[in-house]
């Protein structure tokens, strides 16, 4: 497939503050793209960059061929692109038909009844923006980045804020978007979100990429796993002096350790509680998550 988004070496800085220092990365025609990392990391910052909306310092970058950081590029590549912010201004009374109409007349397109089936608005047409929830804005929000059909679609946060059932919704939407042939690039602080809706991601910390590559392959990389149950008689102390258990966290009642070798951890663990008389509830084994990974990740860097 070919690359519709290229960086190489990006840079930008605020003042004293790096805010992206040196990141690279290719992105797929068709692939949901995922820049993940916590707030202040450099995630807005960098498709802020590929959208043509900041200037990078130094670094490469074509976004369907065009260079964003020209404005000539720009006008041209705006046709061909969706966005929708972290925070979208609507007037507040300002009802959901009349601004999918407002922003239809900015492009010559015929496709509004399409998205708004798509997207499931008809029933909320009527309705002022100020009145929608948090999940129904987003669905507004991303039908205006999409209406004029583009090539790539860049969410910045799209699901921050959302309780889990909107935050679904929304990922069903994007996969639906993706089915139809668009490229979409999201960044998101949530792991859950990037593991379950993307193909390949880009974690990023203090500016730099710290991983790339399929959530997948990437978690088989970390080579890491759980075990989980509940007790509230446990010593973590105990635990965590057991043979191949790395780390032991408690909370309550919930117990989770992280081990080299689960069969031998739980069996010396299980043997322990035995010993002990700690009564253990909902043992079970757990694979690593990205959020494990991550934490991998800075504690290597801090090593």
């Amino acid at each position: 497939m070919p690359h519709v988004i290229e960086a190489e070496g990006l840079t930008k800085q605020y003042g004293e503050t790096r805010a992206v220092q040196g990141i690279s990365f290719t992105v797929k025609k068709g692939e949901i793209f995922g820049i993940v990392g916590p707030n202040g990391s450099g995630k807005t910052t960098t498709i802020e960059i590929l959208e043509g909306l900041r200037k990078r310092d130094s670094g490469k970058v074509h976004v369907l061929g065009h260079d964003p950081g020209k404005e000539s590029d720009r006008y041209q590549l705006n046709k061909k692109i969706g966005v929708q912010f972290q925070a979208t201004s609507i007037q507040e009374l300002m009802k959901v038909k009349e601004a999918i109409n407002l922003f239809a007349s900015f492009y010559d397109t015929h496709h509004v009844l399409n998205i708004i089936e798509q997207l499931h608005l008809k029933e909320k047409l009527n309705s002022y923006f100020k009145d929608l929830s948090g999940g129904w804005k987003q669905r507004v929000t991303l039908a205006l980045a999409v209406l004029h059909q583009p090539e790539i679609v860049f969410l910045d946060e799209p699901s921050m804020g959302l309780d889990p059932q909107a935050r679904r919704e929304l990922w069903e939407v994007i996969h639906t978007l993706k089915e139809q042939g668009t490229t979409i690039l999201v960044t998101t602080h949530y792991m859950e979100e990037a593991e379950k809706l993307c193909d390949r991601i880009a974690m990023v910390y203090d500016g730099r990429i710290r991983a790339l590559g399929k959530p997948n392959v990437l978690l088989e990389d970390l080579a890491t796993n759980y075990l989980t149950f509940e007790s509230f008689d446990v010593d973590p102390d105990v635990l965590i002096a057991l043979p191949s258990v790395i780390h032991v966290e408690k909370s309550t009642d919930r117990v989770r350790i992280q081990t080299e070798d689960l069969q031998r951890s739980a069996y010396l663990v299980l043997k322990e509680c035995e010993e002990r008389g700690w009564k253990v509830a909902a043992f079970r084994f757990e694979r690593g998550t990205l959020d494990d990974l991550f934490v991998h990740l800075l504690k290597e860097r801090s090593a």
